[in-house]
């Protein structure tokens, strides 16, 4: 063995070195680092469908916001000319000329009907979006802590017991009508209570995993209920919030879209209200676009928000990662 290291003709010192051991480096373990957040698009949009209806979301939802702030929308623009009122999208386009306001027609009083849906979508949106996030953070945060804390949850309990039992959508009229029906009274008439059936949701998927071990040891070690409740029980429910809120804020734009429907919604000119002022075109040939329009419009967003927040749900599942 000497012999053949000689025939080399390299130093000794050169063929073999010293290997510095370390017990803390031997015990670390070699593994890819771990994103949730990113884990989390990564599933979303390995399916190509989820890019194409988010698209749609965004182009929806920016064009509700974009548009009527780069035009002037004047819903009584052409009251005086009997010739422009209910033009069906040929008409308006023949009579006014080739815009992109006129190409779903016109309406009642001549105004345009493209016009005035992404005026009424931007108040809906704006509406379901401000609701969403009053009651959802109201509700996660009662709700974990109802769900933890076994002395608020007798008090809670004879509360929910109380409230869940007189109907939604019946509170909801009584106080639009006993207030004045703006935007702001429809927020607090969907938020005074709608925080409370989310909370109970939650408040069940905590009695479920409140009695973990690891929770129990952080309530032996002294650890306060608010803090096991944010810090070891909402970050396991993340999957279950985010599926929550993608049935939340596609129901209050049906919620005004209905109480507008029957003549107790916004006062201002939103998706519901546009729906109801044009119920008569609906039987009335030629008339049809004033009608459906705002109708296909509404449906668009809430499917929309519906189908990416129960995907998003289901790509914030931990289990999907694999």
């Amino acid at each position: 063995m000497e012999h053949d290291l000689k025939n080399l003709g390299v130093p000794e010192d050169k063929l073999f070195s010293f290997h510095n051991h370390s017990d803390l480096e031997s015990e670390k373990i070699t593994a890819p680092r771990y994103s949730y957040w990113q884990s989390v698009f990564r599933v979303f949009f390995r399916n190509k469908l989820n890019i194409v209806i988010l698209a749609l979301l965004v182009f929806v939802v920016a064009f509700a916001y974009i548009y009527p702030s780069v035009t002037h929308y004047d819903q009584f623009e052409n009251l005086m000319n009997a010739q422009a009122k209910h033009l069906n999208p040929v008409g308006a386009l023949k009579y006014f000329g080739m815009e992109l306001k006129w190409i779903l027609g016109t309406g009642a009083a001549g105004q345009s009907t493209f016009q005035a849906i992404w005026n009424g979508s931007r108040i809906s949106i704006s509406l379901a979006f401000i609701c969403a996030a009053i009651n959802m953070v109201v509700g996660v945060i009662v709700g974990a802590i109802w769900g933890f804390s076994k002395r608020v949850d007798a008090i809670m309990m004879e509360v929910y017991n109380i409230i869940a039992n007189v109907p939604y959508i019946l509170l909801i009229a009584v106080l639009v009508m006993l207030l004045s029906a703006t935007f702001w009274t429809m927020v607090f008439a969907l938020t005074v209570t709608g925080w409370l059936s989310i909370a109970y949701f939650i408040r069940t998927q905590v009695v479920i995993i409140r009695d973990r071990e690891y929770n129990l040891a952080s309530k032996c070690l002294g650890t306060s209920t608010v803090k096991i409740a944010m810090k070891n029980i909402l970050p396991f429910m993340t999957s279950v919030i985010v599926t929550l809120l993608a049935t939340e804020i596609p129901s209050y734009i049906s919620y005004e879209v209905f109480l507008s429907y029957i003549g107790m919604g916004l006062s201002d000119m939103s998706l519901g209200r546009l729906i109801y002022e044009a119920e008569s075109a609906m039987v009335t040939p030629g008339w049809e676009f004033e009608f459906w329009s705002p109708v296909v419009i509404s449906s668009i967003i809430t499917v929309v928000l519906y189908v990416v927040g129960q995907n998003l749900g289901d790509a914030s599942d931990p289990r999907t990662h694999m």
